[in-house]
């Protein structure tokens, strides 16, 4: 009994210890400066975004969130889409509190459930960058080619299936696919 207590409270306080701060977001479909000038006013109009800077060169953008607050990165791409571009490529900052990752599982990372691929298995204490690995966040030569190291059903949908739900989790709820 005292160690199903102590599970639940490293779980508890992992998912209050972690905290999505930054991400860079890169945008594809860019021509020029009011291109750029679409996306930056459709992110900044998000709420849990802080603040947005731009950068025109790379057609990427540095995102900033509130802290505190729960960063839904599937809204993020929404907002580009409907300013009419596509994302080429989302990193995000996560700040964690010695969690330990590994290879092909899944890990709640403030209040949004990641599974990690292509990693080694380890501690991660500290900032570290998350790599988002899911359809419509990288190229579909990078997606079919990240497949290869799960035979997970989620990596395709971005939803869990019935093998994650032995894990805990709820069947169809989001899962971002990540790598450091």
């Amino acid at each position: 009994m005292k160690q199903l207590i102590l599970v639940v409270a490293v779980l508890i306080t992992t998912t209050l210890n972690a905290q999505i701060t930054k991400a860079t977001l890169q945008a594809s479909g860019l021509t020029c400066s009011m291109c750029s000038n679409a996306i930056y006013k459709s992110l900044k109009s998000v709420e849990f975004v802080e603040k947005v800077e731009a950068n025109i060169k790379n057609s990427s953008f540095e995102l900033s969130f509130k802290p505190g607050s729960k960063v839904d990165i599937d809204q993020l791409k929404e907002k580009v889409e409907d300013a009419g571009f596509f994302v080429a490529s989302l990193t995000a900052l996560v700040e964690l509190d010695k969690i330990t990752l590994s290879n092909d599982t899944h890990v709640d990372i403030g209040g949004s459930t990641f599974h990690f691929l292509n990693i080694k298995d380890q501690v991660a204490d500290g900032v570290i960058k998350l790599k988002i690995l899911d359809k419509g966040y990288v190229t579909a030569k990078a997606f079919k080619q990240n497949s290869k190291y799960t035979t997970m059903e989620c990596y395709k949908t971005g939803k869990a299936s019935a093998c994650c739900a032995k894990g805990g989790l709820t069947e169809g709820s989001r899962i971002y696919h990540v790598t450091i």
